[in-house]
């Protein structure tokens, strides 16, 4: 692969988050760890140079693949070159219309496995969720930090608004961890692999956009209570739904569950 990329005279953008992944066992770990099935289209989210493309493809009926970098498109044209069930779109993922791009394919699953810039890690999340495209899985590799935050359980430091947005659309589950020695260039820190499982059914909620505001802002200052942070909210009934579970408005918002918060927003 280092040589497909010098003799294109490839230069690495900061801007992107470029940082390929060279390491073939890992590549085909994160392929082995997504149980890709042979009726399975997967999308791919900064294809890079196609070294897991191309591990992906000889597992999945179809990949539709995105790449902002024009300039890729030589490497990753030798890379696949052998590969008929692979589509690679050069434009950003965050404009496109996924419903639009995917509707020419034929599947049973639908799975998201992608190597993630980190810079952009929760936007392209949010967009797969918003767009209301209906992925049964993501297999995604994020910075460390990101993956111990979508994992996180109440009670621990990572815990935030991110990890019940994520929670509540998903089941997290941490797969494995990739040292930063595997990738050119080498990035400053350690990567994880997740998985996000689609949640069968999510809780009954009444009013989503009043319940992801209730969470942003009891979070808004994790060090201060609810109390503090939800002044401009109903707290009577805050705290009224808070002594169900024998809490107060004192508590901050790293202690209530996901299931806490519906019910609070709930009685909003």
């Amino acid at each position: 692969m280092e040589r497909i990329i010098e003799d294109n005279k490839f230069s690495f953008k900061k801007k992107y988050g470029q940082n390929f992944l060279i390491d073939d066992n890992v590549l085909s770990r994160i392929v082995l760890s997504s149980d890709v099935q042979d009726e399975t289209l997967v999308i791919e989210i900064g294809v890079g140079s196609g070294n897991l493309t191309k591990k992906v493809a000889e597992a999945a009926k179809n990949v539709v693949g995105y790449e902002i970098d024009i300039k890729l498109k030589p490497i990753i044209q030798k890379t696949l070159e052998q590969f008929s069930n692979v589509d690679v779109i050069y434009d950003d993922f965050l404009k496109r219309d996924v419903a639009s791009d995917i509707s020419k394919y034929e599947y049973k699953y639908l799975y998201v496995i992608a190597n993630l810039p980190y810079y952009i890690t929760t936007p392209i999340i949010t967009k797969l969720i918003d767009d209301n495209v209906k992925i049964d899985k993501m297999i995604i590799m994020v910075q460390k930090e990101v993956g111990e935050r979508l994992s996180a359980k109440p009670d621990s430091k990572e815990y935030n608004s991110l990890t019940i947005f994520i929670n509540y659309y998903f089941n997290v589950t941490k797969m494995f961890d990739v040292s930063k020695n595997v990738f050119i260039p080498r990035p400053n820190v350690d990567s994880s692999i997740i998985q996000l499982s689609r949640r069968e059914k999510t809780a009954r909620l009444n009013n989503e956009k009043l319940f992801f505001k209730l969470v942003r802002d009891s979070f808004q200052f994790k060090r201060k209570t609810l109390r503090n942070n939800l002044r401009d909210y109903d707290l009577e009934k805050v705290a009224e739904t808070l002594k169900k579970y024998k809490l107060d408005l004192t508590v901050r918002a790293e202690h209530l569950t996901i299931e806490q918060f519906i019910d609070i927003a709930n009685n909003m």
